[in-house]
């Protein structure tokens, strides 16, 4: 199951290496945009996270939440729903924003010249949770440009609050990885100060979340 699927670009994915996928997504426009797509063994669903009653529980080998729960209001309902539909032994595995350096309207990268021309990572607040308006931006060439009503929600938490989340929903966690951007800087001043820092600051966060095999 892809959680939080949008319009389907993962759950396609997936299917192409040979699952079977159910994309799941709040969003009916996005869920209809994904449905538009052909693409063999992949259905999709518009519902929320937290209610996954269409979902046999332990029928599910695996899920996957990919970019959607830094949007996610209840996440503690969505961890339980999700212990619910995993097969014993089954995974969840979740790729966010990663919480100790990505902090929405709280975070930045700075820039030192004092020290030889160093970029860091300003944080201005981790532990305390948030909620923040986003303004989202169309995609380079939709000749549309930004609406009061294009925006997003965007929730910050801490670590602990994830790792007890995931506790309490009888969750082990099977591995955590810190991924970095990929991306390069054009070559100019900064270039190889900013090429540094993506390397050694993880913008993203993976998690790998494993149902207990018994459920006593």
């Amino acid at each position: 199951m892809d959680l939080g699927c949008g319009t389907g670009s993962f759950s396609r994915e997936f299917a192409a290496k040979g699952a079977k996928v159910i994309g799941v997504d709040v969003s009916s426009a996005l869920i209809e945009a994904a449905q538009k797509i052909p693409a063999a063994n992949v259905s999709y669903k518009a519902a929320s996270a937290d209610n996954l009653s269409f979902i046999k529980s332990g029928s599910v080998d695996k899920i996957t939440i990919i970019l959607a729960l830094q949007n996610i209001d209840n996440v503690d309902k969505v961890f339980k729903e999700c212990a619910r539909v995993l097969k014993a032994g089954g995974k969840m595995l979740v790729v966010l924003n990663h919480p100790a350096f990505r902090v929405p309207k709280e975070s930045s990268w700075g820039w030192d010249p004092a020290a030889e021309g160093v970029q860091y990572r300003r944080v201005d607040r981790y532990l305390s949770e948030s909620k923040e308006k986003i303004q989202t931006h169309p995609s380079a060439g939709s000749g549309r440009v930004p609406r009061p009503e294009d925006y997003t929600i965007s929730f910050h938490r801490p670590l602990q609050f994830y790792f007890k989340l995931l506790r309490n929903s009888g969750f082990c966690i099977g591995r955590l990885e810190e991924w970095i951007s990929n991306k390069k800087s054009e070559p100019g001043p900064r270039s190889k100060a900013e090429d540094v820092a993506r390397k050694e600051i993880p913008l993203f966060l993976f998690l790998e979340a494993v149902s207990p095999l018994s459920r006593s």
